[in-house]
């Protein structure tokens, strides 16, 4: 792997390809583990996870749904501090088994704002997955079930993730130069 130049910013490797898919092979194995005979429903967070999210799903063994909702707070490098919901949820979770698909958890704003819509719903279970989380990033109460990596607080792109819309689309994870 090589430096990434993105707009005005570059960015050194960081997690490789290969341990990318490692852990999310990890993590399917712990869910279809988990939710063995329950048929969950997976919802991916867009526009980040849906990498993660076809990967993982692909991975899995057992029967499960999955369906994408769309939610931001992010311009540029920074937390906006707004939620936006731009495409919502379209699908019933009462009593169902419910997993969340994250590309990263830092602050928590999103999810905590997110989740609450979510258990109003009464699904039987709620879990989150992330890939990444930045447990010293967190400020928002929040407990993440399943976690592929815990990373510093130290900007990420790739594999889903973006810098100001570019970056998405590559295979490993780059963390900015500082």
């Amino acid at each position: 792997m090589t430096t990434l130049q993105i707009h005005d910013k570059l960015f050194k490797p960081y997690i490789s390809e290969e341990a990318i898919r490692e852990k999310v092979v990890e993590l399917a194995a712990a869910l279809d583990h988990d939710y063995k005979d329950k048929n969950p429903i997976f919802i991916a967070i867009l526009n980040g996870a849906f990498i993660f999210a076809a990967d993982l799903f692909k991975s899995l063994t057992i029967d499960a749904e999955i369906s994408f909702i769309k939610l931001a707070s992010y311009k540029g490098m920074k937390s906006s501090g707004q939620v936006i919901t731009a495409v919502g949820l379209d699908i019933e979770i009462f009593d169902r088994h419910v997993v969340i698909l994250e590309d990263i958890v830092d602050t928590g704003k999103t999810l905590n704002e997110f989740l609450p819509q979510l258990r109003h719903q009464q699904p039987a279970s709620l879990k989150i997955v992330a890939l990444l989380h930045k447990p010293d990033a967190t400020v928002y109460p929040l407990k993440v079930d399943y976690t592929g990596f815990e990373i510093p607080d130290k900007f990420v792109v790739g594999y889903g993730l973006d810098y100001n819309g570019r970056g998405r689309n590559t295979a490993s994870i780059y963390q900015l130069f500082e």
